[in-house]
């Protein structure tokens, strides 16, 4: 397992306990360039990172696609993306099918940069998350961020939950099948055949292909 190093962020607070609520002695603060955000900056090696997105309000197919013609501008460079399927909705029951993709991207961008570059999409785009697990006009989810694990607050990787998710496993099986991570006993394909979840996901077969345009 390696250790996630996060380039430090202006504005964001520290991801550790309060040294002064233990009474311990605080080092000094941590200052950054902030020259750095606008100017060529030493950049990480690049991982390949699997991207869940999901809509079930408004014009649904739109919707992903216009996040995923936002992915390149966020710092991703989309190199596969899978069909469109058409899911039922999970634990949140009162609400519509959504409609869902799997993204394949390459990024040099730490993975809490990438996280904040998906949800300034969502928030672009005018998605807001009022009820937990509810109606989204856009979702969008790292699965897998190359072979990192990660358990912070703010993101775990693997996503938790995408072995239990039939509309997570189907689009990725269908573009990285045999693909494995260290923490998985077995490939994408063989989890998607021994999930437990039996909503009904089914492929858009007229769902038209995300153009070269569109995957940025």
């Amino acid at each position: 397992m390696s250790d996630l190093k996060v380039r430090p962020l202006v504005g964001t607070r520290t991801l550790r306990p309060s040294l002064r609520q233990r009474g311990e002695q605080l080092s000094p603060p941590l200052t950054v360039d902030k020259t750095c955000y606008d100017q060529q900056c030493p950049l990480m090696p690049a991982q390949v990172v699997y991207l869940s997105l999901g809509s079930n309000v408004g014009d649904r197919e739109a919707n992903l696609r216009g996040a995923i013609a936002s992915l390149a501008a966020a710092g991703v460079r989309v190199r596969q993306v899978s069909s469109i399927y058409e899911t039922e909705p999970v634990d949140y029951l009162e609400q519509g099918w959504f409609l869902n993709c799997v993204v394949e991207g390459e990024t040099e961008l730490p993975a809490l940069e990438l996280l904040q570059g998906l949800r300034g999409i969502e928030a672009a785009m005018g998605s807001k998350k009022l009820v937990a697990k509810g109606p989204r006009l856009i979702d969008m989810d790292i699965l897998l961020y190359g072979t990192e694990i990660i358990d912070i607050a703010e993101l775990q990787v693997p996503h938790p939950r995408m072995h239990l998710r039939r509309f997570v496993l189907a689009p990725l099986a269908e573009i990285a099948a045999e693909l494995r991570h260290p923490s998985w006993g077995d490939s994408v394909a063989g989890l998607l055949e021994r999930t437990a979840d039996r909503s009904v996901v089914r492929r858009i077969d007229g769902a038209a292909g995300f153009t070269a345009s569109e995957k940025g």
